[in-house]
């Protein structure tokens, strides 16, 4: 009786030479989303369909309706509403001092990300980013001059006894020159630069997976052949890139939303403009000029590789070139096999697929 307990103990200790080791650790997964921090995101998926519209095609329509839309007001008079009020709110608060609404917005915007993306290498933030916002003010200071300019220089009073537009419209007489819509201008490019410069947040959200991924491969010193994009930092720099995550994320997705609301604004103040405001020469002239100004800076000249400065959401790392994904565990590439389904770019499980992966780990 005695040897034959001996056998059955033998038996239940004995382990096979060829059993898998048990494992090191588990490699950490995605936190449990809020329920703020969800509907924050899906705030933040619809400025994203909004503001990311397909840039070509918004120009496209922009000219169209510069062109088109002009002509028509030209010929035709539009039923007057609230906006076509010179004096009316929008056009007094916003539009006539739009420019200073778009740096209130943008510069923290880009501040912030780029502090993220550069781990805090404040030469880089200035040179490679922050200059962009400074390219741009040069641009719209420079146009707007020359507007004004031309209208002065090339333009005659209505009475002859004045010969500057200040003294003519002072003594209530009336200007004609031809007046480049400033107002068209700085709609169209500062529409042009919110959506270049919002596109920092394009792949936000993965960042926090390299950095969960990246710092559980440093616990562990992983050797293995990485495709995270964290893995040529150096440590501080990851510390670094953790606590700004952690820290600006809200703000970003913030300033993120004002960004497209202020956009869609600008929008609607450009069709105002277009019905109600200058002849269509003016309007489609000065659009032009804003379309070529964003063109050749952000579509030309910041995309060289070595010449500063950078197109938005660069630094020392890459986390939206593409259409890269952010690494998934191999739990999740299963039930994605079994449910393809996906919301905001994230898989929805369902109870088949948990229960089909239980199946496989047993």
């Amino acid at each position: 009786m005695t040897s034959r307990t001996n056998f059955k103990n033998t038996r239940m200790n004995y382990r096979a030479q060829n059993d898998s080791p048990e494992p090191k650790g588990t490699k950490p997964t995605r936190e449990a989303s809020s329920i703020q921090e969800v509907l924050t995101l899906m705030i933040v998926h619809i400025c994203k369909k909004i503001l990311f519209f397909d840039t070509n095609l918004k120009i496209a329509l922009y000219l169209g309706a510069l062109f088109l839309l002009s002509l028509i007001a030209d010929v035709l008079t539009f039923p007057k509403s609230y906006f076509s009020r010179s004096d009316n709110f929008f056009n007094q608060y916003f539009v006539k001092i739009g420019w200073f609404w778009t740096l209130v917005i943008t510069v923290p915007y880009v501040l912030l990300t780029s502090y993220t993306t550069c781990c805090g290498k404040r030469r880089m933030i200035a040179t490679a980013h922050m200059v962009r916002l400074l390219i741009a003010t040069v641009f719209w200071w420079g146009w707007t001059t020359l507007f004004n300019v031309i209208e002065n220089n090339y333009g005659r009073c209505n009475s002859k006894s004045y010969d500057n537009k200040i003294t003519c419209l002072k003594n209530g007489s009336f200007w004609n020159g031809f007046d480049i819509s400033g107002h068209c201008f700085i709609l169209i490019y500062s529409s042009l630069v919110l959506i270049e410069e919002a596109r920092a947040i394009n792949g936000w959200e993965r960042i926090k997976d390299y950095i969960r991924d990246e710092r559980y491969s440093r616990s562990i010193d992983d050797k293995a052949i990485s495709t995270n994009p964290l893995k040529n930092i150096s440590s501080e720099e990851l510390e670094i890139l953790k606590r700004s995550y952690e820290k600006f994320t809200p703000y970003v997705r913030g300033l993120f939303i004002g960004i497209a609301a202020l956009q869609l604004l600008w929008d609607v103040m450009l069709v105002s403009t277009i019905l109600y405001y200058h002849i269509m020469v003016e309007k489609f002239i000065s659009g032009v000029i804003a379309i070529l100004t964003w063109f050749v800076t952000y579509r030309v000249w910041y995309t060289f590789p070595y010449i500063l400065p950078n197109k938005p959401g660069q630094g020392v790392f890459k986390y939206n070139k593409g259409k890269a994904q952010a690494p998934t565990p191999v739990y999740l590439k299963r039930m994605s096999s079994v449910n393809g389904k996906h919301f905001m770019g994230m898989p929805i499980k369902n109870q088949n697929s948990v229960d089909s992966t239980n199946q496989d780990d047993t």
